[in-house]
């Protein structure tokens, strides 16, 4: 009974130090792949990596890792030939396969969220210029704003020979040829004055490119929330590191 008592207890010390060794080797393999994410990224801060599963010494035996989790609090996307801010980005890579050096990482599936504000939203948008709607009326989107339930709230400016107006509308948005897009459900009308619908929408309705994501991954499907327009985004087969 002794020498099994000692036996037992070699087994819990040997299981606990290699649990310890264990989540040592995650910690520092999580600090140096964040380092990694963040020079090759060009991110202007550290981002949080996660790889979750048990144990990771065995994953790493075997060349994959089955989940690693990335977060990335502020990220630079393209839009055209500009960026916009996306905030908040959270991303699953899913069988994570690397080299024998660590120099090239590859993901069978990605899928994550992000968050873009209305303000960025309409920084982008704002950037074309008033147009015209009808003889003497031109008109321009000044604000974004949540609608409520899955809307965006539209503001625009119209200006006419008589005046100023304000008028606002409710759009969905939804991913269109890989772009966030709004359609207003129904259009302003501007006192008397014949606006062409097409002239409008030229307005109202926009899409708004979200390139250059990580690892390549693309825009799946968007929804108006309360604080800006939240995406979700997948991929497959991506590259990341190399």
């Amino acid at each position: 009974m002794r020498a099994l008592r000692i036996l037992l207890i070699f087994v819990v010390i040997v299981g606990g130090l290699f649990v310890i060794a264990d989540r040592i080797a995650v910690n520092v393999a999580e600090g140096k792949a964040a380092d990694k994410v963040r020079s090759s990224e060009g991110l202007a801060s550290t981002p949080d990596v996660s790889i979750n599963g048990f144990p990771f010494l065995t994953q790493v035996a075997g060349g994959t890792l089955d989940d690693v989790e990335i977060r990335i609090k502020d990220y630079d996307a393209k839009s055209g030939s500009d960026s916009i801010r996306i905030a908040d980005l959270k991303a699953e890579m899913h069988g994570v396969e690397f080299n024998s050096s660590f120099s090239s990482a590859t993901a069978d599936s990605a899928t994550g969220t992000a968050r873009i504000s209305y303000d960025e939203l309409l920084k982008a948008v704002k950037q074309q210029d008033a147009a015209a709607v009808a003889p003497g009326v031109t008109a321009r989107i000044d604000g974004l704003s949540y609608g409520g339930g899955d809307k965006v709230k539209v503001a625009v400016t119209v200006t006419t020979p008589v005046g100023t107006l304000h008028p606002t509308v409710l759009s969905t948005v939804k991913v269109t040829d890989g772009k966030v897009s709004a359609r207003a459900d129904s259009l302003p009308k501007i006192g008397a004055f014949d606006l062409a619908e097409g002239r409008v929408r030229g307005v109202t309705d926009f899409q708004q490119a979200i390139d250059n994501l990580p690892a390549g991954i693309k825009l799946d499907k968007v929804a108006a929330v309360q604080d800006g327009v939240e995406i979700t985004v997948k991929g497959s087969h991506l590259d990341l590191v190399g």
